[in-house]
């Protein structure tokens, strides 16, 4: 069975982006790819037990078990060695990224005291979408009680490659989708 984002993406989402902006091959309409989530972890070089517990939150987030991420290179400013674990990172893809981003849109995203909206600022060139998050006690998963240290999170929304996809394409299917974008 298809998660209802992803159904709503096909049914209601293509034809209207179609329809907007002329693109006539449904196939040049853009398309989500993946969503990563990242998570660093800058206070894991003192204590092991923080990154442990931050991968764990992390896992109960996405559904998905992360990768660990180390440090490339030694920064003695920071006390970084190499291959020291500094992050946390699960990218979603097919199943999984709708019924994430569903939760996130419907559930977490309007449990943030004060939210207006996310920004729209946050394209990269190619179309990507940004956002971050302070905490992750907005998350249901996440036992807020529970929480022995606040830890903050990427999630970038990754879409196909289209040579003529602009930032304003792909800012349409995350508006339609239900996106909550500040005015």
């Amino acid at each position: 069975m298809k998660p209802t984002m992803q159904e709503k993406y096909l049914k209601e989402v293509v034809p209207a982006v179609q329809k907007k902006f002329g693109i006539k091959n449904l196939h040049a309409v853009p398309r989500l790819q993946k969503i990563v989530v990242n998570m660093g972890v800058g206070e894991a070089i003192n204590d092991h037990k923080i990154m442990d517990k931050a991968a764990e939150e992390l896992g109960l987030i996405t559904g998905q078990k992360p990768t660990i991420r180390h440090a490339k290179k030694a920064i003695s400013n920071f006390k970084l060695k190499i291959n020291a674990p500094i992050g946390a990172k699960v990218t979603l893809r097919r199943a999984m990224m709708y019924e994430f981003m569903d939760r996130l849109f419907n559930v977490c995203l309007p449990r943030i005291r004060d939210f207006n909206g996310v920004p729209r600022k946050s394209f990269d060139k190619e179309g990507n979408y940004t956002l971050g998050l302070r905490e992750q006690s907005i998350f249901p998963e996440v036992d807020a009680g529970r929480i022995t240290h606040a830890q903050g999170m990427d999630i970038t929304f990754v879409f196909n490659k289209q040579a003529k996809q602009t930032q304003e394409h792909t800012s349409e299917v995350l508006r339609l989708l239900g996106m909550p974008f500040a005015h």
